[in-house]
């Protein structure tokens, strides 16, 4: 297994939320992902390529590039969505650290980071170290492929502060607030959940902050960081307009 710079500094508060992601949210993500993903990546990879999955959580997406024939290596700072990833990707190799810190050789044909992962990085600044540290990661004419929520998509009745979305199973229970400040640039998202643990219910409470970044900021981004020939789509795969600041997937090069 490749190794990764340790540090303490890791997002290990998405631990609770493992279970209900694995098995509601993360599937329905995936089947919708990997059209734009084989169209604006995997058709320019050679067969077998190295691929990491920065960000990976329960390792749906590494699963299906794995069923494909492609050599996934995932990283994410959660060990329980590992738990569930080794067991989506038996065959993949999994790594416990932070997209702002890890160090990973030269060695992968691409590096892909899905369903906004991203947005859980608080500041500009970060986020560029991240930029760094994934094109440290790739090889010579390597590409990278992320998701990212735009401003414009914290506009959206989603995010004012309503219940937006929830459900009841026979072993746990969850709902959702969402919320966004303008001035900040900051979107919170609170979950509540119920889940019978021992015989016992137990509640959690947990609030995850998103931070909005204008396509400017990542596209300037990227290319601090050295990246060339940054294009820009919709989350269908469509190439966005000029003026587009909605759900977003990069894709650039490493020279």
């Amino acid at each position: 297994m490749p190794s990764v710079n340790q540090s303490s500094k890791r997002y290990s508060n998405y631990d609770p939320l493992a279970r209900i992601y694995n098995h509601s949210w993360a599937p329905p993500y995936c089947k919708q992902f990997l059209t734009p993903l084989d169209q604006l990546l995997l058709q320019n990879l050679p067969k077998g390529a190295q691929i990491l999955d920065l960000c990976c959580g329960t390792g749906q997406v590494a699963g299906q590039l794995l069923i494909e024939g492609y050599q996934v290596t995932g990283l994410d700072g959660s060990e329980a969505m590992l738990h569930y990833a080794r067991e989506n990707a038996p065959k993949g190799e999994f790594i416990l650290g932070d997209a702002r810190c890890f160090n990973l050789p030269s060695t992968f044909h691409a590096v892909i980071s899905t369903n906004a992962s991203l947005n859980h990085v608080m500041s500009l600044e970060e986020l560029q170290g991240v930029f760094r540290n994934v094109y440290t990661a790739l090889r010579d004419k390597g590409m990278f492929l992320l998701s990212i929520f735009l401003e414009e998509h914290f506009y959206s009745d989603a995010w004012k502060g309503n219940l937006t979305g929830g459900e009841i199973k026979e072993e746990y229970a969850w709902a959702i607030q969402q919320s966004y400040n303008l001035e900040e640039k900051i979107g919170v998202f609170k979950v509540t959940i119920f889940q019978l643990l021992e015989g016992n219910w137990q509640r959690s409470d947990i609030s995850y902050q998103y931070k909005a970044y204008s396509r400017t900021e990542v596209k300037s981004a990227l290319e601090y960081a050295g990246f060339t020939e940054v294009s820009i789509y919709d989350a269908k795969g469509n190439l966005a307009e000029i003026d587009y600041e909605g759900d977003a997937i990069f894709v650039c090069h490493k020279t």
